[in-house]
């Protein structure tokens, strides 16, 4: 299907979130739409697929005119959306949420669906069980359903918003691979993304988006240092990786076990010394999560110790506000759910991380104060701002903002994830400058790229076994992607792989 966007206009309050847009995607492509957090893209998408209507301009299926006023429209035209977080049901069946949306009364016919859902994904290899629920499946795997689901109503467009993010490298090869089986069978795709290398080896072509507006477009083969410039107006390069020098022991893990609901980490020994960072490395669902929260308090060991500073005091079975009190701070990936208050503003939140509250809150000093650090953490938002109003980028920003001054110990999910460039720059210094005042910090990532550039040392999870710690230098994307896979552990220390 030849898809035409024509001078797209999208206003909401001051922010003109698409300015003019005009947009030609022929059928059987793949076509990268880049650009920074905030450029625009998702608003784009989110117009197509009926989520949002346009203040102006049109869309053009096959040269046909269509008014889209709603995701059931945009299905019905052909247009399915595959979101960043998969739009699913985790308590249902997988069989139930496939159905859903599809036309055909209260009551369908689950013996043909089923039928439909394995010829389906067997077309694609995908190894998706429809009695299993939703909830035992991986970022990857949902996304694997849910393009099952779209196709099955119909669609001949998809759109994959941030698709790469939060899934491991096994798992994005497999999405590549389907999203060029599909352009191969007539499909037209769009990609959305900020990450280069995966616009760069995937799309038959890029749009570039910068502040809302469209500023350009590229072809095979792609000028990364051309689609930077494009994307931010100027050149970024990375900082060279500094290594640390290790302080004085801020975290011993001694013989820790931990039980999970469907997996165990038996074993595991690390000493974690002031100004180091230590990544944690493995498919979603390894354990890396479990071992992170028994590290914060939020998960209680079934065996082994944990104890803090060079005295070494044992915080075995101890609560996360004693680590808290003990200089610990924890990021969690899911910044609204966990991290932040929606519905909370900026100074509302400063307020609280300061313990600024009482009777009566002094307006001008927390407005000063969350200006202050709105300014140091370059916020894109005022002390009004309520947080879910702000970008993926600036939320993340708003957490490192709201730690304490002193920490012996930050621990991080995912701390870049879905993140532009310019963003992952800048909250790593900001890390850094921690590290430099001799906090250590450990943290998930699914981005090898990340895991490799900013650790010291490296932790492999793998169905519960974690390596030894490794040197981050010693390591190739290749090597740890391996590993993260299962493979080439033989290769490792037998005494120190965890069973």
């Amino acid at each position: 299907m030849l898809v035409e966007l024509r001078d797209i206009d999208k206003t909401f309050g001051k922010v003109r979130a698409n300015a003019a847009i005009s947009l030609r995607i022929p059928p059987a492509s793949i076509q990268g739409v880049l650009g920074e957090n905030g450029a625009g893209k998702s608003t784009l998408m989110k117009i197509l697929s009926g989520f949002y209507t346009p203040d102006s301009g049109e869309i053009l299926l096959d040269g046909k005119a269509v008014q889209i006023h709603s995701p059931a429209d945009a299905i019905r035209h052909g247009i399915g959306m595959l979101h960043q977080d998969p739009l699913d049901f985790p308590p249902m069946k997988i069989l139930d949420d496939f159905i859903l949306g599809r036309q055909g009364g209260l009551f369908p016919n689950h013996r043909a669906a089923s039928r439909e859902f394995r010829e389906l994904a067997g077309q694609f290899g995908f190894a998706l069980d429809p009695e299993a629920y939703v909830d035992s499946l991986t970022v990857g795997e949902r996304q694997q359903l849910e393009i099952l689901r779209l196709l099955w109503l119909g669609a001949r467009v998809l759109i994959f918003d941030e698709p790469t993010t939060g899934i491991s490298l096994p798992q994005k090869v497999k999405l590549f691979d389907t999203l060029k089986k599909l352009a191969a069978e007539g499909m037209t795709i769009l990609f959305v993304s900020h990450k280069l290398e995966d616009v760069e080896s995937l799309c038959t072509s890029a749009a570039v988006l910068r502040q809302g507006e469209l500023v350009g477009a590229a072809e095979p083969p792609f000028d990364t240092r051309l689609l930077v410039e494009m994307m931010f107006g100027k050149e970024l390069p990375l900082a060279p990786k500094k290594t640390a020098v290790p302080g004085g022991k801020i975290l011993s893990v001694k013989s820790v076990s931990i039980e999970g609901v469907r997996l165990q980490i038996r074993g595991v020994d690390l000493d974690v010394r002031s100004g180091e960072v230590i990544g944690l490395a493995g498919m979603e669902g390894s354990g890396q999560s479990l071992f992170l929260g028994a590290c914060a308090g939020l998960t209680q060991p079934v065996g082994g110790s944990f104890c803090l500073d060079e005295d070494e005091r044992d915080m075995t079975g101890r609560s996360h506000l004693e680590f808290k009190k003990r200089g610990v701070a924890y990021l969690p990936a899911a910044r609204l759910e966990q991290g932040l208050v929606p519905g909370l503003t900026l100074t509302e939140h400063f307020v609280l991380s300061e313990g600024l509250g009482g009777l009566f809150v002094d307006r001008k000093k927390a407005e000063a104060l969350a200006k202050e650090r709105i300014s140091t953490f370059n916020i894109k938002g005022t002390p009004e701002s309520v947080v879910e109003a702000l970008s993926g980028g600036n939320q993340q920003r708003a957490l490192l903002a709201l730690m304490r001054p002193r920490l012996t110990l930050i621990l991080v999910e995912h701390p870049t994830r879905g993140l532009d460039i310019e963003s992952t720059i800048y909250i790593w210094s900001k890390l850094k400058e921690r590290c430099e005042q001799g906090t250590a910090i450990v943290f998930i990532s699914s981005d090898l790229d990340e895991i490799l550039q900013y650790s010291d040392r490296v932790l492999v999870f793998f169905a519960g076994q974690v390596s030894p710690p490794l040197r981050a230098e010693s390591l190739s994307v290749e090597r740890l992607g391996a590993l993260i896979g299962g493979k080439d552990w033989e290769n490792l220390p037998k005494e120190a792989v965890n069973a």
